[in-house]
């Protein structure tokens, strides 16, 4: 296994890994499924091995110190880069700004360097004759407050991200740099990641080497490290490696555990196929670390609140993130549309197949935890309803189509936005798992309930067992493999839904399934956790507001009731018909309002100024729910069903 336990100095780390494993570091035992390089690179191995060794015991200060040495062939230029262009991330998301201290050396003597101007993550040094490797050293600055970027590193977990504190040679392909990796971690903590071949340093009692991989494996294979830490094994070679900020967070009763069993069962039903050799969650249970939900080829990074295992009965809205993660190994990692991929990461990405990519990982998302239980079905389907109903009352598809909103991890850096249902967001997420929900439906009328979308998820993400290349796909590939499961016109299907403009709400697959969108006035099990997590008040589909805890306006809906009294963002509720601002009095005024007569009137303040508005709203709390039409079998309990040997 790859928990490395950090012991007292005098004692034996124990590291207990299959020997198949522990002597094969290249990636899978089968023939690879790699992309072609393109001509730009030199398409043998760097000369040499590169080591990294990373200190991470400065909790404190949130501090990493880096020191690598990189071989060198021959004297001249040499070029490093700072990676810039994440898997996973969609944009340019190299955190080159927290880099300090950075200094260049070879054979004893500093070296000068400078940065490339036009490429800001480019750094250009001279190296001396007869030099054979190059010493770099720096800092790597966490951020200590979410204002200054995710946290990362607080004085009970660590999350090490190898981009953060790495340099690579440029002109080769990430996969053909060698490099072997080294943590320092503070005493007593205990650390998983994918990487392979842990030892400890003798004398050194915190110390991990990590047997030597590819570059690209490495920037792949993140870690988790804490203070407070449980792992289970999950089957199928995967585990849940997870820390907290304190010890009485993990305790997690057999039947949570057992629900995580369900999911990799249902994951691996489902594709056919494990595109890993072992795959670990990484886990955290915080408040400290900043919310994380990435994934990996092998693993993948997860923050969820510390209530997780505690309060499991009521917060299954937050459990959809595991399922995703999980999914991405083989959608994502294993298949990656062709403009995802690059060799090294200074390439731009194209994301302009982001829905299927991410929009069909947050369909599966859903199934693999209502089949697993890992969400109940229903509130899977209230899920589906809410999306449903948001993207119905959203004016930015009048202008902007679905596959435009995957540039927006570039365009808009993932940042608030005053008016989002005018300008969308990524919606490739969410309106793209609802038209995967019609696809299948689709499959399913017309073969009788024969075929569906788990026939083209086997066929297409499947590929053969035990390979953890990467199988690229264009929009070509995706239409012959739904055509391959069910003839139908899936190239106008997919054009009109993710490529037109002005589409109609996306309904047809809840209601093909089985159910219909209704307005009640009380929220669903969905809604009402999420209201509860977030401690917010949910009015987007009555006043087209939401109001956090301090009765402020966190989220507006574009040419809604409020946002027609000039309400932003930011504006503050102070009184409802003229007593102090709180939940219920709110939902009471929207409720006597219903009557046609009786007015909503709120003091508000933003910026030091007070207004009194009326906003003109009589129709009642409105929340989306799914209705079931009938109580026979129908779609979605098809769709739905555990696939998992019982």
């Amino acid at each position: 296994m790859r928990l490395i336990p950090m012991l007292a100095a005098s004692t034996a780390l124990a590291i207990c890994a299959p020997a198949a494993l522990q002597a094969q570091n290249a990636r899978g035992t089968v023939e690879q499924s790699m992309p072609p390089l393109p001509a730009n690179l030199n398409p043998g191995q760097y000369p040499g091995t590169m080591r990294i060794l990373v200190d991470a015991s400065d909790v404190a200060h949130a501090i990493m110190t880096v020191e690598q040495h990189i071989p060198v062939a021959n004297a001249g230029g040499l070029t490093l880069r700072f990676p810039e262009w994440l898997p996973g991330k969609h944009a340019p998301r190299g955190a080159i700004g927290d880099m300090a201290g950075l200094v260049f050396s070879a054979n004893g003597q500093t070296l000068n360097w400078r940065r490339d101007v036009e490429d800001v993550h480019s750094f250009h040094v001279d190296v001396p004759r007869g030099a054979r490797e190059i010493t770099v050293r720096f800092q790597f600055l966490a951020p200590t407050r979410e204002s200054e970027g995710r946290v990362n590193m607080t004085p009970a977990m660590l999350n090490l991200q190898f981009e953060q504190v790495s340099l690579y040679p440029a002109g080769y392909a990430t996969r053909n740099i060698r490099v072997q990796p080294s943590v320092i971690l503070p005493t007593g903590w205990q650390a998983a990641t994918a990487l392979d071949g842990a030892t400890n340093v003798p004398g050194a009692q915190n110390r991990i080497n990590y047997g030597p991989t590819d570059y690209e494996t490495l920037i792949d294979s993140p870690m988790f490290a804490g203070a407070h830490f449980r792992r289970w094994d999950l089957g199928h070679a995967v585990h849940l490696n997870v820390v907290a900020d304190e010890p009485q967070y993990l305790e997690a009763r057999d039947e949570h555990i057992a629900a995580h069993r369900a999911l990799v069962a249902e994951a691996v039903a489902l594709f056919g196929t494990r595109h890993f050799d072992h795959y670990e969650f990484l886990l955290a249970l915080t408040d400290e670390m900043g919310g994380i939900g990435l994934e990996h080829h092998r693993s993948s990074e997860n923050a969820r609140e510390t209530d997780y295992f505690t309060e499991w009965d009521s917060n299954g809205s937050e459990r959809g993130l595991l399922p995703h993660e999980l999914t991405h190994s083989w959608n994502g990692k294993y298949r990656r549309p062709g403009h995802l991929w690059t060799p090294d990461y200074a390439q731009t990405m194209d994301g302009r197949l982001l829905w299927v990519y991410e929009g069909q990982t947050a369909f599966w998302d859903l199934v693999l935890a209502a089949r697993s239980g890992m969400q109940t079905s229903q509130m899977v389907i209230d899920e589906w309803a809410r999306n449903a109903a948001f993207y119905a009352a959203q004016p930015g598809r009048a202008w902007r189509s679905v596959e435009d909103t995957t540039l927006d991890p570039v365009m808009a850096a993932r940042r608030p936005r005053p008016f989002p249902t005018a300008t969308r967001t990524e919606d490739y997420y969410n309106e793209a798992s609802l038209m995967w929900l019609e696809a299948d439906q689709i499959m399913r009328r017309l073969s009788g309930g024969a075929r569906g979308m788990d026939d083209f998820a086997r066929n297409f993400f499947g590929g053969r067992d035990g390979d953890w290349g990467t199988l690229t796909y264009e929009f070509e590939d995706v239409v012959a493999a739904l055509q391959a499961v069910q003839p139908y016109d899936w190239e106008g299907f997919l054009n009109n839904h993710m490529r037109g403009v002005g589409q109609p709400a996306p309904i047809a697959g809840l209601e093909a399934a089985g159910y219909r969108l209704v307005w009640r006035d009380t929220p669903s099990a969905y809604d009402s956790e999420r209201m509860k997590e977030g401690g917010y008040l949910d009015l987007y589909f009555s006043l087209g507001i939401n109001i956090n805890r301090s009765g402020e306006v966190s989220a507006i809906q574009y040419d809604s009731p409020m946002f027609n009294q000039g309400v932003t963002n930011g504006t503050r509720i102070l009184a409802v018909n003229g007593l102090g601002y709180n939940q219920d009095r709110m939902r009471a005024a929207i409720r006597a309002a219903s009557d046609g007569t009786t007015p909503i009137t709120l003091l508000v303040e933003k910026g030091g100024r007070y207004r009194t508005i009326s906003p003109q709203w009589t129709g009642g709390l409105r929340y989306p729910h799914a209705e079931r039409v009938s109580s026979a079998p129908n779609g979605m309990d098809a769709l739905l069903t555990a696939r998992r040997p019982q």
